[in-house]
């Protein structure tokens, strides 16, 4: 719908004239006012020159075909770069809006004749108004289309640490989502939420962001996996944002120094994840340490390794400690492990606390003794493959 021009012809050629020095003097108030002006590079600062021209131009435009669905106001945007948008915020476009209708209002109704200038002062409000729509849909647009990119780099980056196999490109793709500098980094795996990517996603977004954390997110079919930092405690982490994942086990990998080393943390998570259905009376979130006796059932080797050194050393064949755990491991009792060792029933006690102390694992828990025995097997399976053949063995 296109409307009558409230001015003459006349006064449109006047105030087109003046245009060039109202955007002179628009673009010089701009630099005055705003100290956000100055901090900016310098071809930043010739683009909001060359906005600052366009919007005067589409006024006049505007204003000699007034439209109601009219998209000039949008359009004075199109030629500035899209990274203007990311390095001007919206409250420094809408400042730098309103520095240039104020200037605009002030010396356009002096070129047009003195019953039409009411008139002009009028349609500067008005399409000042649509400008300010204009902006907010510029920044709406862009915000949009940054999340998409964000969302896919995202994706990209969690990929690579779950492959471990970074290439050249990861370092910039880290640097563009701000994780650079992240130190103290944890992997947390557990099943996805029912519903969309953007639905299950944006709310673990803003708990992290409402703890303090950072976080890199990937839907993975049924499985979610979420890279945080920087943490102090992975398990108070994890703790955290559990409560955004889907039913079932939770479970985060130990923490690494920065981004880069972000694999093996994926790795232990995604295998203790995997192996959690082998042990489900331990709590949601859980470490993936806690999980290795279930991961060395599952075949993780790993898994078998990290049991086999707990033992190694400390409960060797032999030792006070060693003896005890076997016995105990065995018996299942003090005082059956006291009989047997010829030993009090205290020192039984005594004992069990000391390889508790040496091996964070509780021999009167079911689980930690599971752990401990399978611990204990691992350690002197290797034990045996490393003793020397006696001579005369030749093997097969």
């Amino acid at each position: 719908m296109v409307a009558r021009s409230p001015v003459s012809d006349a006064s449109m050629t006047a105030i087109h004239r003046a245009s060039s020095a109202m955007a002179t003097h628009a673009s010089a108030r701009v630099e005055s006012r705003h100290a956000w002006f100055s901090d900016l590079a310098a071809d930043d600062r010739s683009w909001i020159g060359v906005i600052a021209q366009d919007g005067i131009r589409s006024f006049l435009g505007w204003l000699r075909h007034p439209s109601v669905d009219d998209s000039r106001a949008i359009d004075i945007f199109a030629n500035a770069p899209r990274e203007l948008a990311r390095r001007i915020t919206l409250e420094q476009t809408l400042d730098l809006l309103r520095t240039v209708i104020e200037v605009v209002e002030e010396e356009a109704p002096q070129h047009a004749r003195a019953e039409e200038r009411a008139a002009v002062r009028e349609a500067v409000l008005r399409y000042a108004r649509e400008v300010a729509f204009g902006a907010a849909h510029v920044y709406a647009r862009a915000a949009e289309s940054r999340g998409a990119w964000d969302a896919r780099l995202e994706s990209l980056v969690v990929d690579a640490v779950v492959r471990g196999e970074p290439d050249e490109s990861l370092g910039s793709r880290v640097n563009a989502l701000g994780w650079a500098e992240v130190r103290g980094v944890t992997v947390v795996v557990g099943s996805s939420p029912a519903g969309g990517e953007s639905s299950v996603v944006d709310p673990l977004r803003r708990a992290a962001r409402h703890a303090g954390l950072e976080v890199l997110v990937s839907v993975e079919g049924r499985r979610m996996i979420a890279i945080i930092g920087p943490v102090t405690d992975p398990i108070e982490a994890a703790t955290t944002l559990a409560g955004h994942f889907g039913p079932g086990p939770v479970v985060c990998g130990p923490k690494v120094p920065h981004l880069y080393a972000a694999g093996r943390s994926a790795r232990d998570a995604i295998r203790g994840y995997e192996a959690a259905p082998a042990a489900p009376q331990l709590p949601r979130p859980t470490r993936s340490d806690d999980l290795l006796a279930a991961r060395a059932v599952a075949g993780d080797d790993k898994a078998r390794r990290a049991l086999a050194s707990i033992a190694t050393g400390t409960l060797d064949v032999g030792s006070p400690l060693g003896d005890t755990a076997r016995t105990y491991l065995r018996t299942g009792s003090l005082e059956g492990t006291a009989r047997e060792l010829f030993v009090h029933a205290n020192t039984v006690r005594y004992r069990l606390g000391r390889i508790l102390d040496a091996t964070d694992l509780d021999l009167t828990d079911t689980h930690d003794a599971f752990a401990l025995r399978l611990a204990i097997m691992f350690a002197d399976l290797e034990a045996g493959r490393r003793a020397p053949r006696p001579r005369g063995d030749v093997g097969l």
